[in-house]
């Protein structure tokens, strides 16, 4: 332990009058007692011992008091010195970058940044082209290569993303050094395997690759890339005033660094396990409420109250299925220090990452796993809480469910702001306006966004090419390239990307549903936290440019603000915040519907695009010679509805020379009329009834089989574009 002399003395002048001392015994005593005090050149007790030769000078009589002496002071000493260094612990000495990553109970704390902002490829022009062409792909050009960014400190970069990584050389410059400190290729940043850019502070998945490696510049950083050409690219980072203690990353310590390092990349690994221990601030301990609730329709249910200071620092519901509603009918409400009005206002299932109606979500603060619903924000307040569980539902059911709520005895801290959460939905969305998650006034940070968005059209997602944009204060600081790379992710509706539901850390996709035309995804922020000091306005697009796609878009939005927030904070009713489902569900067999199966010989399938009538026609072709093992040549697609009844089933086809004769078959029997496709010319044939079939929630098997030929085809042979599903009931 090193410790200030002259601390250890104020320290100990805290009690010599207690002990009976004064102040020039504590001195003489370092001496005399054999209280050995080494120093450094800064006046720093470096290290202490207790001498064990008696005082000289002294004859044996004196022993008993010299020892009672040395003891009196060692007891002394010993307590200055715990003064101290307790006192050193609760300084909570803590610098902008990488502790931000895992002091999780400073989440709250105001941010002293001067500017957050990011720099990207996004279209200038207004239009789509984000990245595609990569003429706003750099800041300017150099020789060789191509800045990315050139920031002026003391500042953090906090994120990079790209969906589109190369091989090229990716260099990083601090504080005007002619020699980059960093090299590595663009996509080993995101491999885990560069010993700076390490797991699981970086990754890659659902279509994105990303680092939350916190690179710390006092002066200055250029990000520098050697190569011709780049397509998409995201750099967030936050300036700080002139003197902040930041140190750049190459001359950070390297053992206080890798200490960091290792207690961040723990708090990362941990997402979707109970991180409340990172959530409690130093000295806190923990108390856990359990709660047992039957809740019944139309009435509230308090999970959490207390009339100390304090915060909250985990709420887990479960089991999940209790919160699983498409009418989103049980509403989550907390109320920090008696205020009327509640600080949480979200249905509950939505508040934990639901998407229309199910779990989702599996990210470090807030999620779904080993059979709860979890939130490990730290909600702070000065005198009281209250949360409780309102009922709104349908159904006459009671409701069971288990709540436990963490909590900590440490009242909210100086310069640290209280916890919302706000519920938004706008259905339909505004034609040429964006998505608004929240607009507000006063101070605080945005910390995280899920959003769950829905097409009227299926089999349309284009909604998903619209950017994010951030006006803080009054200046349009941050605009992203696309919904998806919001979230961390890039190329939705392509196999292995974002195509379904994943979750990382920070960042996840809540699902992928081109035929229901559904996605949405999830994103936290820590030290990357939206900072205003003013207002802050935070939206997103609804179409590839002009905002000119109607939809559905609902999302949570998670903020700290030092008041209350000044937008809108209620929700609509009931019968306006239900799921809907999609009644008219197409199919796209050419794009990537589920095959099950078809012909076990004599059969091959491909994918192809024709002119037809004039326009390009996309379709999957089953092309059959001979018979197959069991009888007819068939194909059996997997088609997932969104809820059970009876449907009408149509095809859009292809009618031609060679084209066969098609029926849907159920157990073996068939399940509507024979449809002949052919014709003497190829042409589109669209909506060919094949029958009508009670199908249920979730997936269902929809086989087709090729029954013969008209005597005039020259072939057997089924062209199908889509599969349509118009539920009737």
């Amino acid at each position: 332990m090193v410790t200030s002399l002259w601390q250890g003395y104020n320290s100990y002048k805290l009690c010599h009058v207690i002990m009976g001392f004064s102040e020039g015994y504590f001195f003489r005593s370092c001496v005399n007692y054999g209280i050995a005090l080494q120093y450094d050149n800064k006046f720093s007790i470096i290290k202490t011992g207790i001498s064990e030769l008696s005082p000289p000078g002294k004859d044996k009589e004196m022993k008993g008091h010299v020892l009672f002496g040395s003891i009196r002071f060692c007891a002394v000493a010993l307590f200055c010195l715990f003064a101290y260094s307790t006192d050193l612990s609760s300084a909570d000495e803590f610098a902008p970058g990488i502790q931000e990553l895992y002091r999780l109970d400073r989440l709250g704390m105001f941010k002293e940044s001067t500017k957050v902002a990011s720099i990207s490829s996004y279209d200038r022009t207004g239009g789509n082209n984000d990245g595609f062409g990569r003429q706003y792909s750099f800041v300017r050009k150099e020789k060789d290569g191509l800045v990315l960014a050139d920031l002026q400190g003391p500042g953090v970069i906090y994120r990079i993303w790209t969906p589109t990584p190369t091989d090229d050389m990716l260099e990083f410059y601090f504080d005007g050094e002619n020699e980059p400190s960093i090299q590595v290729k663009f996509r080993e940043l995101f491999m885990g395997r560069h010993p700076v850019f390490v797991r699981p502070l970086v990754g890659y998945g659902a279509g994105g690759f990303y680092s939350y490696v916190p690179l710390t510049f006092e002066k200055s950083c250029k990000v520098f890339i050697r190569a011709e050409r780049l397509q998409f690219y995201q750099i967030n980072f936050a300036t700080y005033p002139e003197g902040t203690a930041i140190v750049s990353f190459p001359n950070q310590p390297a053992d206080e660094y890798s200490s960091h390092l290792e207690k961040a990349r723990e708090v990362f690994g941990s997402y979707g396990s109970d991180i409340s221990s990172y959530v409690i601030p130093p000295g806190g301990s923990i108390e856990r409420f359990n709660t047992k609730v039957r809740l019944k329709p139309s009435e509230a249910v308090r999970i959490f109250e207390t009339n100390r200071p304090g915060r909250v620092v985990g709420i887990r519901i479960s089991p999940p299925e209790a919160l699983a509603d498409k009418d989103r009918g049980v509403i989550l409400r907390a109320y920090w220090d008696g205020d009327e009005e509640p600080a949480i206002l979200s249905p509950a299932g939505d508040f934990f990452g639901y998407a229309w109606g199910e779990p989702a979500t599996k990210s470090l603060p807030v999620g779904t796993a080993n059979g709860a619903s979890y939130c490990y924000f730290p909600m702070p307040f000065d005198k009281s809480a209250r949360i409780e569980l309102f009922s709104q539902q349908r159904s006459a059911k009671e409701t069971e469910l288990e709540a436990e709520v963490i909590f900590v005895p440490v009242a909210r801290r100086e310069n640290e702001g209280k916890f919302y959460a706000i519920w938004r939905r706008e259905n339909p969305t505004t034609k040429g306006k964006p998505f608004t998650f929240i607009e507000t006034g006063g101070r605080g940070h945005l910390v995280g966004f899920i959003q769950q968005s829905q097409g009227f059209e299926s089999g349309n997602t284009y909604f998903f090419e619209g950017d994010d944009q951030t006006t803080i204060d009054g200046e349009l600081v941050i605009h992203g390239t696309g919904s998806e790379d919001f979230y961390n992710g890039g190329w939705y509706d392509v196999a292995g990307r974002w195509d379904a539901k994943r979750s990382f850390p920070l960042s996840g996709c809540i699902g992928y549903k081109k035929h229901l035309g559904r996605t949405g995804g999830y994103r936290f922020l820590l030290g990357d936290a939206y900072s205003y000091r003013k207002s802050i306005l935070q939206t997103i697009e609804h179409a590839p440019t002009a905002n000119e796609l109607l939809n559905d878009y609902c999302a949570v939005t998670y903020l700290y603000s030092q008041d209350r927030p000044t937008c809108e904070f209620a929700l609509p009713p009931a019968t306006e915040r239900k799921v809907i489902d999609l009644k008219h569900i197409v199919f796209a067999t050419w794009w990537n519907i589920p095959i099950s199966a078809f012909s076990y010989r004599n059969g091959t399938l491909t994918k192809n695009r024709e002119k037809l009538d004039g326009r390009d026609v996309r379709f999957l072709s089953l092309r059959a010679e001979g018979g197959d093992t069991f009888g007819h040549h068939f194909i059996c697609f997997v088609c997932e509805l969104p809820a059970a009844g009876k449907y009408s089933i149509s095809l859009d086809t292809v009618k031609g020379p060679s084209l066969g004769m098609v029926q849907m078959f159920v157990d073996e029997a068939p399940a509507g009329p024979q449809v002949d496709l052919y014709a003497d010319q190829r042409k589109p044939a669209p909506d060919q009834y094949v029958g009508t079939l009670n199908l249920a929630e979730g997936p269902n098997k929809l086989l087709f089989k090729l029954v013969g030929k008209n005597a005039e085809s020259q072939g057997l042979r089924l062209d199908l574009t889509n599969i349509i599903c118009e539920r009737i009931d």
